[in-house]
């Protein structure tokens, strides 16, 4: 900079010599005031190149400029790199975090002071039907027009929780959200919303669970309460002492029956999936549940009424891995259910089937009274009866269909049911393929 200025100053002072030269002192000052305006101009051709550079500044090309303006035109270039990478960088952070927040099981929306959208992702856009693109700047208010909804937004209750009937909501299939709105900012707010649908169901079974044990229990327990109080206050001849004692004792079997239901199911929640190297043996697995059946069948029917017409098929010519005792617990509860609820003088078939898909099906088929369409989707369900009154004189606990769902389940497959009203029913036990071997084969580890 300094040889620059230097250049400048004897150039002026050559110029100012030659006038000197040629016209005296006049002429040196006429030099030197030349050699000015020739400066200036030269300075000024540079500053208007780097004012148009900087009206819109190429980056990959600075002007090439020398003195002052060139050091300007170097500096301005790297500040304003400086920026744009700081400006890229912080990009890429928001979309990195709205990237984080698309991805999040949860609905997010952002608030302005006005209760104007400013940003939505798409799972809050599936919960309140939001279009992410289309509703930006609309009243969340004019979307969400649910009471329970207005009040809470303009009750400011913030950190608070309210909870709303979700879009798509049905009695067959209901839909709960819980909405929560977060202060942030300058008045900006944030509303999250989470689908508690299955929490909401959860609850609701943990209480009808509670109740119906409660129920199930109570009866009992108030029989053998009146027998007990019976046999303690009034004389009982021993024929009246043996009947009290027998209905006692058939309470009894009642709540170890319901009491035994309960671990069954206690047990196969709390423990691991069986693996696929348990071989079972089905020719004794079907031998047990036949010999259950036919008992009960006897118990149920005396001998002055037309029997049950049983018939088990032959054993499979291919074998299962799994666990024994529950497949066990579940064929018996389906075909114990099929005699307690086929009148006299009715069939159950047992059969065992290799579906065309590899898989195994056992079916249950039973000349029963048949279910209705509507209660087909709860089967399953704990303490679900058809009949009450037709299960516990029976002796059913109204956890049978329970416990052999969730050993389906637990094995990979699936229990499927089909009837026709006045015709009778047929449940299925299905176990998927790799479950299912040649007679004979062994399993995977030993072949291993």
């Amino acid at each position: 900079m300094l040889i620059r200025v230097l250049v400048y100053v004897l150039a002026q002072a050559l110029i100012g010599l030659l006038g000197w030269l040629w016209l005296g002192w006049p002429g040196a000052a006429l030099g030197l005031a030349l050699g000015s305006i020739a400066v200036l101009v030269v300075d000024a051709l540079r500053g208007r190149r780097f004012v148009q550079w900087l009206r819109e500044p190429d980056l990959n090309a600075p002007p090439a400029l020398r003195g002052l303006w060139g050091e300007a035109a170097y500096r301005v270039t790297r500040a304003l790199r400086g920026e744009r990478e700081r400006t890229r960088e912080s990009t890429q952070r928001l979309d990195d975090f709205l990237a984080a927040i698309q991805a999040s099981p949860n609905g997010v929306v952002l608030l302005d002071p006005q209760g104007r959208i400013e940003w939505c992702n798409d799972i809050a856009g599936r919960h309140f039907g939001i279009d992410p693109q289309r509703d930006v700047l609309q009243h969340i208010g004019n979307l969400v027009r649910e009471p329970a909804f207005a009040a809470y937004l303009a009750g400011r209750h913030e950190g608070d929780a309210v909870t709303l009937v979700g879009r798509g909501h049905t009695s067959a299939h209901p839909v709960r959200l819980s909405v929560r709105l977060h202060p942030y900012g300058a008045g900006h707010r944030l509303m999250l919303s989470q689908d508690i649908t299955a929490l909401a169901q959860a609850d609701a079974m943990r209480r009808d669970f509670v109740a119906n044990v409660s129920h199930e229990l109570r009866t009992p327990l108030t029989v053998l309460a009146g027998f007990v109080e019976t046999m303690q206050s009034l004389p009982l001849t021993e024929a009246e002492r043996a009947h009290y004692l027998a209905l006692m004792a058939a309470q009894s079997a009642r709540m170890q029956a319901l009491i035994n239901d309960l671990l069954t199911l206690s047990r196969l929640e709390g423990s691991p999936p069986p693996g696929a190297g348990e071989p079972v043996d089905l020719r004794a697995l079907m031998a047990q549940c036949e010999a259950e059946a036919r008992g009960l069948s006897e118990l149920l029917h005396p001998p002055d009424q037309r029997p049950q017409r049983l018939h088990f098929a032959e054993p499979p010519g291919f074998a299962l891995a799994g666990a024994a005792g529950e497949l066990r617990s579940a064929i018996s509860n389906l075909v114990n259910n099929a005699v307690r609820y086929t009148p006299a003088g009715g069939r159950i078939d047992v059969a065992w089937e290799r579906l065309p898909d590899g898989r195994a099906r056992l079916a249950v088929t039973d000349t029963g009274p048949g279910i209705s369409p509507e209660h087909l989707p709860r089967l399953g369900e704990r303490f679900y009866r058809v009949d009450r009154s037709r299960s516990r004189e029976s002796g059913g606990t109204g956890l049978g269909l329970a416990i052999a769902k969730h050993v389906a389940q637990r094995h990979g497959g699936e229990l499927q049911v089909s009837s026709t009203v006045g015709k009778g029913s047929c449940f299925a036990l299905v176990l998927p393929e790799p479950r299912v071997r040649a007679a004979g084969e062994p399993p995977p580890a030993t072949a291993a």
